[in-house]
Parts: C-alpha cells; sequence; structure tokens
C-alpha cells in the first residue's frame, strides 16, 4: 500500500494566527506534537513539516520538538539556503526534502529547478548525507529533472501533483499518464517516487493504481476535514483512500 506522510504546517498556521509571539505561553494551542502524535496514531508513516526562511508557520522550536518527540519518520521540507540548511544539519531529520520557496506565495507554486541549481545542491545534497540523512527532491514530473535528481545522489523525488489537482476533471487523465511515466523513470533510476501537492480525498483515486509510487505527502486537505471529524479520523479515512 502507499504510505502516507501527514504534512502538519497547517496546524501551525493555525496556531500562529493567535500565538505567533507566544508560543511558550501555557495557552498556546493547538500543539504540533500532539497534532503529530494523532497523526502517528492513526497510521500515518511519516510527519511532513516545511521550515520556511519566513518561519510564517512551522517555527524551529517545532522541528526540534517534532525531533525528540515522533515515532515514525520525520520529513523536513526545506529550500537550500545556508541557515535552514545548518539548522537541518543540527535536527537531523530522517529525511530532508528541497522545495523551491518564494516568500510571495501562498503555498508552494512548483517543483524545484534542479537543472538549473544542480551545482549548488550538489554541495548540499553531500553535506546532507554526510550526516547520515536521506536526501529528496520536490520536482515537476520531467525526465531532465528526474536525471539531474539522480546524478545529485539523491535518494528519492516528491513529483509535484498540483498540475494534476487543479485541471478540470475532464482534462486529469492526462496527467495522470504523465505522473506515471515520470514515476515509471524515477523507478528506473532507482528513486524512491513520492507525490504531493493539492491531493485530496476525490482526486487520490485517480492516482493510487501507478505502481510505483512510494509514499503520498498529504496536508491542507487532511486537516480541513480535521476540522470537522478530528485528526485521527481524518488520517484513517485517507489511509482507507489509498487501501482503495
Amino acid at each position: 500500500m502507499i504510505k502516507l506522510g501527514v504534512n502538519i504546517d497547517h496546524i501551525a498556521t493555525l496556531r500562529q494566527a493567535r500565538y505567533a509571539d507566544m508560543i511558550d505561553s501555557p495557552n498556546c494551542e493547538p500543539d504540533i506534537v500532539a497534532a503529530a502524535s494523532a497523526c502517528e496514531r492513526a497510521g500515518a508513516s511519516g510527519i511532513t513539516v516545511h521550515l520556511r526562511a519566513d518561519r510564517r508557520h512551522i517555527q524551529d522550536r517545532d522541528v526540534f520538538r517534532l525531533r525528540d518527540s515522533i515515532m515514525t519518520k520525520l520529513n523536513l521540507e526545506m529550500g537550500n539556503t545556508p541557515e535552514i540548511v545548518e539548522t537541518a544539519l543540527r535536527v537531523l531529520p530522517d529525511e530532508v526534502c528541497f522545495v523551491p520557496e518564494n516568500r510571495q506565495e501562498i503555498t508552494t507554486e512548483g517543483g524545484l529547478n534542479v537543472t538549473r541549481h544542480f551545482k549548488a545542491l550538489k554541495q548540499t545534497v553531500q553535506r546532507i548525507h554526510t550526516a547520515g540523512i536521506r536526501v529528496s527532491m520536490f520536482i515537476e514530473p520531467d525526465a531532465a529533472q528526474i536525471q539531474a535528481s539522480s546524478e545529485l545522489g539523491a535518494d528519492a523525488v516528491e513529483l509535484h501533483t498540483g498540475t494534476f489537482a487543479n485541471l478540470p476533471a475532464a482534462l486529469q487523465l492526462d496527467e495522470v499518464d504523465r505522473l506515471e511515466a515520470a514515476a515509471r523513470l524515477a523507478k528506473e533510476k532507482k528513486l524512491l517516487v513520492n507525490a504531493g501537492h493539492g491531493i485530496n480525498y476525490s482526486n487520490v483515486r485517480l492516482l493510487i493504481a501507478n505502481p510505483h509510487w512510494n509514499e503520498f505527502n498529504i496536508g491542507h486537505s487532511i486537516v480541513s476535514r480535521a476540522v470537522s471529524i478530528g485528526l485521527e479520523n481524518a488520517v484513517r479515512q485517507m489511509l482507507e483512500r489509498l487501501k482503495s
């Protein structure tokens, strides 16, 4: 079965809306560690957080607390910037996923251009690997990006599914074919193949037939459903979709 990594950035978004300057307050809620534990109890295979340069949601303290508490896997999404790289090397997550980052965007808007940033990424990947951390690249389902990720020595790629998610239903199947072809190529390159961005309880059914997937990283849809039915139930429902 496809594994499920739950992105809990939006739990922190809710907290920051009220407690941005008081995250050590005893009244501060929701608690990021409690949320991660709920996801794990429900069967999530890992917890994903994005430590952004502007710290709009996840804070450094959150990442260290999660490292000390979660029982599954900590996947740290990050830009290739010196400050964040140094933080990752102190935290020692199980995996880092390099993503593009634009301070003006609401959420990540596309895949990382590995071919363009190959030289800068090469040195960072070597440092991350030396620390014993797995490396993934968040990329478009594109052969050149997959080849560059392989040449960098990445352990995995996460294919950007945002284009698929945002298309009208009548056009989604063509993008599903594109994702499957990219996943097949990545698997041939000995890369683990993950997917993420815009996957929800409805559109996930079009993706799960692809035999090459390792893990889906899903956040907004799960956190949104959790408002109505609770986080554990929301995670369990997504896992049921992945079993279908």
